[in-house]
């Protein structure tokens, strides 16, 4: 074990100095290309080290061996020496964060038409806002937002009859969960809502039968996945990376129950990839998941 770990390790050392050294290349080439006009420059640059980023990603060994062995171990350590590489090159700082994109619940699973449970974990999202004194009106206006348009109208809530143009095939981003939240608060007049840490329990994706891995969630996931306490949820969050059954979970009845209702996994090769460029006083962000199966990236999302 002690040997295969030193490997593990060896090999993202390679990996984090083969990124370093790509972006250093490519950084290099566009610093001789810019132009005089600094902000279409800076947009440029960024684009030219985005995909830069993809093509390391995709022509990683040490990705690849990770892959090809299906080992969470060697995906956690590969995210353990590798989730923040930072750089700097002719002004341009550069920090690469590398995470597990399957660490918290996509909020559209909630209506999972093809889960033989639904009723079941929806009573399981009931009982975690519960904790934070968010009745269960508000799970009722999340599945109004995730179900598509009705033919016979027929909602739970009143929230398209004031905004009539609002998307409700799924929850897309965490901009779109703040305007329900924003009108639940509105029209019940109470914040509770405001105490949930969303931005550790849910991200959003249309594929609503995606999977939790275990080895990555947050303790804000095990709460909602389990009902456990925070102190616990905190334990199973820090026990992370060696999870490969649910025995190892030590999880008391009641709990392996509850998570039973949820799609979970212990190995799932998805990234949660985020890229933020700075030169002066331009910056940008993009963040994008990435499929270490498929080499592809998808959901990129910018802020300039």
């Amino acid at each position: 074990m002690i040997r295969r770990n030193a490997i593990a390790l060896m090999i993202t050392i390679f990996f984090v100095m083969a990124i370093s050294l790509s972006l250093g290349i490519a950084l290099k080439q566009v610093k001789e290309a810019r132009t005089d006009i600094q902000k279409q420059n800076f947009l440029l640059q960024t684009n030219v080290i985005l995909e830069d980023v993809l093509n390391i990603l995709k022509n990683s060994q040490e990705m690849d061996a990770v892959v090809k062995e299906e080992s969470a171990e060697a995906l956690y350590v590969l995210l353990s020496q590798a989730s923040f590489i930072p750089f700097e090159h002719s002004g341009i700082a550069i920090t690469l964060e590398l995470k597990s994109a399957r660490s918290m619940i996509n909020i559209n699973s909630l209506n999972d038409l093809n889960a033989t449970n639904k009723e079941e974990r929806v009573n399981s999202f009931i009982n975690y806002f519960k904790l934070f004194n968010v009745t269960s009106e508000y799970t009722s206006m999340l599945l109004d937002n995730i179900s598509k348009v009705e033919e016979d109208m027929y909602y739970n809530s009143g929230i398209f009859d004031e905004n009539p143009d609002m998307f409700r095939d799924y929850i897309v981003s965490q901009k779109h969960l703040d305007e329900i939240n924003n009108y639940y608060m509105s029209y019940y007049n109470e914040n509770s809502v405001a105490k949930i840490d969303f931005e550790n329990l849910f991200y959003f994706s249309k594929d609503r039968a995606s999977k939790v891995d275990l080895n990555y969630a947050t303790a804000e996931t095990w709460r909602l996945l389990t009902g456990c306490d925070e102190i616990r949820a905190e334990e199973l969050n820090f026990s992370g990376g060696s999870f490969t059954k649910v025995s190892d979970l030590n999880l008391s009845t009641e709990e392996t129950i509850s998570l039973g209702y949820f799609a979970t996994s212990y190995y799932e090769p998805l990234l949660d990839i985020r890229v933020e460029v700075k030169e002066g006083d331009l910056s940008a962000k993009i963040r994008f998941e990435y499929d270490m199966k498929t080499k592809k990236g998808s959901n990129f999302v910018y802020e300039i």
